[in-house]
């Protein structure tokens, strides 16, 4: 059975792109010119992912979001705003009524449908995991290194794993965001409000982590440990180490190293 994909956008033209894209793409496309027609088709036909405008007349993008959130059958369907811009603080209410992301327009018919085929694929990922989502192997020395680390959200497993993946490496929130189906500004936000931390946060306890672990060789010196975590500069690992740990790295070991 195709993939049902509703479209809830006022701009007749810029819907029937949309709905044109998705039925070449062989989607099952649904469109509706204004909120209250859109939760009809939502509440009718269940789509599989729905793509909604911001700014339309009588009940806009956040009523419409709003009402599907508090209905049983609606609940979970992934859901991505269409808006020609938005602030922190419209983001923040998006994220708060459940929204899973943001699509800005204009934008092309490519990021549209990448944006739709992610979120489907992410969705797919939250709900069956251990078959979508390739788990992390670890050596011996490092077991259940990601569950330790990283707290149980579904909605930044890739996030965290992304990382887990990476952490030697230099990384950038554009990458991140690209690689969990993300927008940046909706990755920040959503890592702030489920976790109380920012992804740069999570970078470094990750690399803090390994740093720990690696600090209990004592033939490592802290420039090879700095390197092999992420950080070609090693004053600067110190100095992000002491922000964590309250000491050096040298002082740590001499502390916890036999």
């Amino acid at each position: 059975m195709p993939t049902k994909i509703l479209v809830i956008e006022d701009e007749d033209e810029t819907r029937e792109i949309f709905l044109r894209s998705l039925a070449f793409e062989q989607f099952n496309a649904m469109g509706a010119k204004d909120g209250e027609t859109g939760v009809e088709l939502a509440m009718r036909h269940r789509p599989d992912l729905i793509i909604c405008d911001i700014m339309m007349p009588q009940m806009d993008g956040y009523g419409v979001l709003t009402k599907l959130r508090s209905q049983e059958k609606t609940l979970s369907i992934p859901f991505i705003f269409l808006t020609a811009k938005v602030t922190m603080e419209e983001l923040r209410l998006g994220m708060g009524l459940g929204a899973d992301d943001y699509l800005t327009k204009p934008c092309t018919i490519e990021q549209f449908l990448s944006a739709i085929s992610t979120r489907l694929r992410r969705n797919q990922e939250i709900r069956e995991p251990s078959k979508l989502i390739p788990q992390p192997t670890y050596p011996p020395t490092q077991p259940n290194a990601l569950s330790d680390i990283f707290p149980d959200c579904p909605k930044l497993r890739p996030v965290f794993q992304f990382i887990d993946n990476h952490y030697q490496q230099p990384i950038y929130l554009s990458d991140i965001a690209q690689a969990a189906g993300y927008s940046p500004a909706y990755l920040t936000n959503l890592a702030q409000s489920h976790t109380g931390k920012t992804i740069k946060r999570w970078i470094t306890e990750r690399r803090m982590a390994q740093a720990r672990r690696l600090l209990k060789d004592k033939a490592r010196s802290v420039k090879q440990i700095s390197e092999e975590i992420g950080y070609a500069d090693a004053g600067y690992f110190t100095r992000q180490f002491r922000k964590l740990h309250d000491v050096t790295p040298k002082v740590w070991r001499e502390k916890n190293v036999l």
